[in-house]
């Protein structure tokens, strides 16, 4: 079936369409079902310019894995010849049609947790939760002179090139309280006891020692873990056990009822 010849709005002003490859309906088909699988090229949506005697042929595509595709051919015809051969077909997605999402790079992709034996994760250069880590004090010394920081005020770095930024510092504080083993978890809300009164509790050096520890309580979820100081579980250390004398659980006294009485038949005669 030949469709109707129709420039869309988009071809452009100053290209004349070729009349010749405009009306190569049939041989821009036989193009698409060359190229498709059968049956799968269906009604003729139009023809647009694409350069002098040049135009591309759009057909529907009726693959249902291809919803909203369209087939185009594009044709050509020499200078003042009258044959008319093709370029190109392709199969390209409109509006509607679905697509595969926009690539994103691998180093955007990947989420903490992702990293497993035999992957390195390498940390950009340009990273804004690192400073440069000075490593003695003529780096410091020399970098004053540079800067109105003074010297005391700066990380020494211990032999590592970089050190943690104000950013990468906020970042871990937030990434940590906000966390498991932050205030606001089950575990913490269901205690009144916090990691700051516990005697398994680690403290730490550094800008972020006020507000978080080590846990080395075995028996709590946390151990090994950074906590926050407002954390808190049951394995706190001031929690006791309930004295007894036998190491046996109490048992509660019988209470009696002396609100009523039931009626027994004793078989008296």
């Amino acid at each position: 079936m030949t469709g109707s010849i129709v420039a869309p709005a988009k071809a452009k002003s100053t290209v004349k369409l070729d009349a010749a490859a405009a009306k190569s309906v049939d041989l821009a088909r036989a193009a698409a079902e060359a190229e498709a699988p059968p049956g799968m090229v269906g009604e003729h949506l139009g023809v647009a310019a694409e350069d002098e005697r040049v135009v591309t042929h759009t057909f529907s595509c009726t693959d249902p894995g291809y919803v909203g595709w369209t087939w185009a051919v594009t044709v050509a015809r020499a200078p003042r010849a009258k044959n008319i051969t093709i370029d190109e077909v392709v199969l390209l997605p409109g509006e509607a049609s679905i697509t595969a999402p926009e690539w994103v790079p691998w180093s955007e992709r990947v989420q903490p947790g992702d990293l497993v034996v035999g992957i390195v994760w390498p940390t950009p250069a340009d990273d804004p939760r690192l400073i440069p880590g000075f490593t003695g004090m003529d780096d410091l010394e020399g970098f004053a002179s540079k800067a109105p920081v003074h010297p005391s005020q700066w990380e020494i770095g211990l032999g590592r090139e970089r050190v943690l930024s104000v950013e990468g510092l906020e970042g871990a504080a937030h990434r940590w309280h906000d966390g498991e083993f932050g205030p606001g978890s089950a575990m913490a809300r269901s205690v009144d006891s916090t990691c700051s009164t516990c005697g398994f509790l680690i403290t730490i050096g550094g800008p972020l020692s006020q507000a978080f520890g080590v846990c080395a309580q075995e028996m709590s979820p946390a151990d090994g873990r950074v906590v926050s100081l407002a954390y808190g579980c049951g394995a706190h250390s001031q929690i006791s056990e309930t004295p007894t004398t036998t190491g046996i659980p109490a048992i509660a006294a019988p209470v009696t009822d002396e609100l009523a009485y039931d009626a027994l038949d004793l078989g008296h005669s």
